[in-house]
């Protein structure tokens, strides 16, 4: 049942992924991220990401306030190990500048891929040239499924080859990228067979036992790459070969990439330079690395997630969802402290 809000500051409401699902468009939530990471920031206002943890439990808390919208909060997500079904549950938390109150609680499930991709493809949108786009997709799971969509978005995809380890998945995965989009996709047997020939490559699948799934010497030239998998020190996806290849890395949380991703570290430990050739997401956005990115053979974006991407795809989902009347009101009030 539709209940259409007229006053959302009146009561905090909830949106489930299902409404999220329904009102989402790729094309706004790429041009309002692109347009945030234009904006002057100051740091204070995208803190690192918080971690707490001891033996059977973890919680995490991405906090942000966006240089423009109506609102500003956190995404928090926790697991218990000890739990008899454990899993990860994601919420987002919007309070509203105009009442300082909290506003919504958002489903971070759903928002989380479909603010990685968006993210992703508006990065995308300034690195990769202009034209017709042959996509290589290792991984099948629902980050892979996500980056598709947002990618056709912003270019021409003409051939998707997606390989990760299970036939079935990849299969699956083609079949839905041909019914869905129109597109002619295929899975393959190798991660090398689906680079080859790739004008972008797009690393979303985590390896079995943290082993590389892609190298450097596989890349085409002029090819672009999106790396999303290696998110912590534990973490591996890319090659050092790729770091070293790459002469123009781009990352949507500087610090956190280059000194908190395994990638990265295994990169430095074996003497890959790369800091002179990093720059952040707000440095893309914001044109400081156009001569570069002019002279790049093969730019790289690598993403760790971040707050800020959360807070604002998950206000353009809220105002949608209220508008829409798929917002639903929370029989509860919090007490203010003044």
């Amino acid at each position: 049942m539709k209940v259409l809000i007229t006053d959302p500051a009146s009561a905090p409401v909830f949106v489930s992924s299902d409404a999220a699902r329904a009102v989402f468009r790729w094309e706004d939530a790429i041009k309002a991220l692109q347009a945030t990471y234009a904006r002057p920031m100051q740091p204070s206002a995208t803190p690192s990401r918080t971690i707490a943890s001891e033996e059977k439990s973890w919680l995490r808390v991405l906090p942000a306030i966006p240089p423009c919208g109506r609102y500003f909060g956190a995404k928090l997500m926790g697991m218990s190990v000890g739990a008899p079904s454990p899993g990860v549950e994601y919420v987002i938390v919007l309070f509203d500048r105009q009442t300082s109150r909290i506003a919504a609680f958002v489903d971070g499930h759903l928002v989380t891929a479909l603010r990685t991709a968006a993210t992703s493809a508006a990065a995308l949108d300034r690195l990769a040239p202009v034209g017709p786009v042959r996509l290589a997709v290792l991984g099948s799971g629902l980050e892979s499924s996500m980056h598709a969509r947002a990618f056709a978005a912003v270019r021409t995809l003409v051939e998707v080859t997606v390989f990760s380890p299970t036939p079935e998945r990849r299969s699956a995965f083609a079949e839905s990228i041909k019914r869905d989009l129109g597109i002619s996709a295929k899975g393959v047997a190798s991660a090398q067979e689906a680079v080859e020939g790739a004008d972008v490559v797009l690393a979303a699948a985590r390896s079995r036992g943290e082993v590389p799934i892609l190298y450097g010497p596989w890349l085409e030239p002029r090819s672009t790459v999106v790396s999303i998998g290696s998110t912590i020190p534990q973490q591996r996806e890319i090659d050092v070969s790729v770091v070293e290849r790459a002469d123009l890395i781009v990352c949507d949380a500087l610090e956190e990439v280059l000194e908190q991703t395994g990638d990265m570290i295994a990169a430095r430990a074996a003497g890959v330079a790369f800091h002179d050739k990093a720059f952040s997401l707000i440095d893309l956005m914001q044109g400081r690395c156009d001569e570069r990115l002019a002279l790049a053979k093969v730019p790289m974006f690598k993403s760790v997630g971040g707050g800020l991407q959360d807070i604002v795809v998950a206000e353009l989902i809220l105002t949608k969802a209220l508008e829409a009347g798929f917002a639903v009101p929370l029989p509860v009030a919090f007490e203010t402290k003044h």
